[in-house]
């Protein structure tokens, strides 16, 4: 014990001696963290300036692969799984201290804190970028401050789309500021700052070369359309909207969720015009020069070409692809949105059946020859998947639907890889018995991830066999702006200004595209039309949930029951099957639709649900916030 002590305490000296030596060293104090960049160094660089912006781009997250997807908050989907704040917000149960969807509002890249983090980001690039402390011969900086002039209007854009008018801070905060509180400023103001960083963003960008993931004149110019046709919308026209909700009509600060004054006719005007400058910059886009449909197989393909192969494939005689600007995955990184499949594939095939499409976007889809589909009507109920729009067998995987083979343990429970959502009878030991489709809540595969709703979703989960989905990562890209969606908002402009012809020769254009034929409607008619033409094309692109609230419509569409199918087949006489498959001339086959129990998801829509509130840590840490209508 006493040679410990000794051996302890001169170690103790030498510690001692050591320290006091480093602390008259001033290299040792000025030692730099071998993992850090210092903030002057990083503006010196332009690699690390580059890197610095490029980091930015991580607040787009996953796209919209996340688990819980935003089209599990409108008609498109629902979430399978209990919890994670969906029903929050579909049960209009909102607030300012549980505002709901875990994911994102609450935490996730669209929550009012992390989306101002990214903005903060941006204002440190441009000023840095400014006046360039770093060789740019090759005008890298002038690109790299495009890119932040982008990513700050499309920040502000996803805080407006929320939660309305937001504070617009265009510089940095530091120590010793005399006042951190700052006023929302008027949607107005909103938009024009938005509109402003756009068009910055696609003068800086001009000369840029063009990169997958990364922003563009194109992209620039395509977010301004966005803004700007929601900015035209009624839900921010105030007059307009209230005299549609009593909600906003008493709401003191309407500045805050639209325009007080000024034309909304100018307004989409406006938007026409920014959408056709892209329009004709771009050319007729992927397949948007046909003069008739293409058959409904090509329709299948061409828009799992846009969905799934991203820029690789959906791309024009003239070299435009249909993608803008994507989010993409690679195989260096393991990422959320590289398991769609695994998220929203089949338990029958060992996946979690998440955002599973509901009644509702099952019945927007018409007949091939353009005859909205009815369960009133007897030829349409007996065979419902038949013959309907070829987007439909490209977004939704239905019952009897050709899928990809089953995994080794299933395989022989299902030899011919279909999908299997009903019950069904089938012939053992000389005796009918109820089958169990192996993709229901009842199946002998998994029980507990299955569809509620007797749908899964099919629109960008690759096909592949090769990808197990619960096992192997995909790499589709998620798209942030497509060229589709600029026609799309061009084609409400028109319609909104009464340029009816213009409006039905681009919106036939998108459907020979998908073989679809020509729309001839008129007036309000020819509205309704292009609103469900926009809901087929963009499905689960994470626009139904704003359109329906910027249309005002959302009473009678977000707020709507959730609607299932249930399925039964049996065995017509003299029919002996003992492995079930999808056989019509084996079975008789009944639909009958129904609604989600309302101890599942209880949706209703009330007027606040207009706006996301602001959370109330936000309102007590700035005291200069004025709250959102009907909190």
């Amino acid at each position: 014990m006493k040679r410990f002590k000794k051996y302890q305490a001169f170690v103790q000296c030498l510690l001692l001696v050591m320290i006091c030596t480093a602390a008259c060293n001033d290299d040792f104090v000025s030692t730099k963290p071998l993992g850090e960049v210092s903030d002057e160094a990083a503006w010196r660089d332009a690699g690390l300036a580059e890197a610095f912006v490029i980091e930015i781009y991580n607040g787009f997250g996953q796209g919209g692969f996340d688990e819980e997807m935003l089209a599990s908050l409108s008609d498109e989907a629902m979430f399978t799984h209990p919890g994670r704040g969906i029903n929050t917000i579909t049960e209009a149960r909102s607030n300012d201290a549980s505002q709901g969807w875990n994911s994102q509002i609450s935490a996730g890249t669209h929550n009012w804190g992390n989306l101002y983090r990214r903005v903060r980001a941006t204002n440190t690039a441009i000023n840095n970028l400014t006046n360039p402390q770093f060789d740019n011969s090759s005008n890298i900086a002038n690109q790299l401050m495009g890119e932040a002039h982008f990513l700050r209007a499309f920040f502000y854009t996803e805080l407006l789309r929320y939660y309305g008018a937001v504070p617009l801070i265009d510089s940095v905060y530091g120590l010793g500021e005399a006042d951190y509180t700052i006023a929302r400023n008027t949607f107005e103001e909103n938009v024009e700052f938005i509109v402003a960083d756009c068009d910055r963003a696609a003068e800086l960008l001009a000369d840029a070369p063009v990169a997958d993931g990364r922003a563009s004149v194109a992209a620039a110019l395509a977010l301004k359309t966005r803004i700007l046709t929601k900015a035209a919308s009624d839900l921010h026209d105030v007059p307009t909207a209230s005299a549609n909700s009593e909600t906003i009509a008493s709401y003191t600060n309407p500045e805050y969720v639209g325009y007080t004054s000024g034309s909304q006719t100018e307004r989409w005007e406006r938007a026409r015009t920014a959408a056709k400058a892209v329009m004709d910059a771009h050319g007729a886009g992927y397949m948007m020069d046909l003069t008739e449909p293409v058959t409904p197989e090509e329709g299948t393909a061409n828009y799992l070409s846009i969905a799934m192969a991203g820029g690789s494939k959906a791309v024009s005689a003239d070299g435009k692809a249909d993608l803008i600007l994507g989010r993409f995955f690679i195989d260096l990184k393991d990422e959320g949105g590289n398991y769609v499949g695994r998220n929203n594939g089949p338990n029958g095939y060992h996946n979690w059946a998440g955002n599973s499409p509901i009644q509702e976007l099952v019945n927007d889809y018409d007949l091939i020859d353009g005859t909205p589909f009815s369960w009133g009507n007897p030829a349409h109920a007996a065979t419902p998947y038949a013959d309907r729009d070829p987007r439909f067998y490209a977004t939704i995987l239905y019952d009897g639907a050709d899928w990809k083979p089953r995994t080794a343990d299933v395989t022989g429970r299902d030899p011919n890889n279909q999908i299997q959502t009903g019950q069904y009878e089938i012939m053992q030991n000389g005796n009918k018995v109820i089958h169990y489709g192996l993709d229901t809540r009842n199946s002998s595969v998994e029980d507990w991830n299955g569809t509620h709703t007797g749908y899964y979703m099919r629109k960008f989960i690759d096909p592949d066999p090769a990808v197990v989905d619960q096992n192997t990562r995909q790499f589709v890209p998620w798209p942030v702006l497509r060229y589709t969606e600029v026609v799309l908002n061009y084609i409400e402009a028109c319609i909104e200004l009464g340029q009816e012809a213009e409006a039905r020769t681009w919106l036939s254009r998108i459907r020979f595209r998908a073989g679809m034929p020509a729309i001839a409607a008129s007036g309000d008619a020819l509205r309704d039309a292009y609103r469900k033409e926009r809901r087929v094309e963009l499905a689960y692109e994470e626009h139904r949930f704003h359109d329906a609230r910027r249309w005002m419509i959302a009473a009678e569409t977000l707020g709507r029951k959730v609607g299932i199918i249930r399925i039964l087949g049996r065995l017509k006489p003299g029919s002996s099957v003992s492995i079930y498959r999808y056989d019509p001339e084996n079975y008789t086959y009944t639909y009958t639709v129904g609604t989600i129990d309302p101890g599942i998801e209880n949706r209703q829509w009330l007027d606040k649900m207009y706006f996301i509130p602001i959370h109330r840590d936000e309102m007590n840490r700035n005291g200069q916030l004025v709250q959102n209508p009907g909190y």
